[in-house]
């Protein structure tokens, strides 16, 4: 699989289909951290971008 990701000045542009997007916060879990994810997406694979504190 080909996956082309552009970042110009903050931007971020994709070639490449997506089934939807959401925004979470990550909690702590332990000793470590979790997102929260409909269980819809259970198995599927994932990309996850941290962003800058504005």
């Amino acid at each position: 699989m080909v996956r082309k990701i552009k970042v110009n000045k903050n931007k971020i542009s994709f070639e490449e289909e997506f089934e939807g997007m959401y925004e979470k916060t990550i909690t702590k879990f332990g000793t470590g951290a979790k997102i929260d994810a409909p269980k819809e997406h259970i198995g599927k694979p994932v990309l996850v971008f941290i962003k800058k504190k504005s």
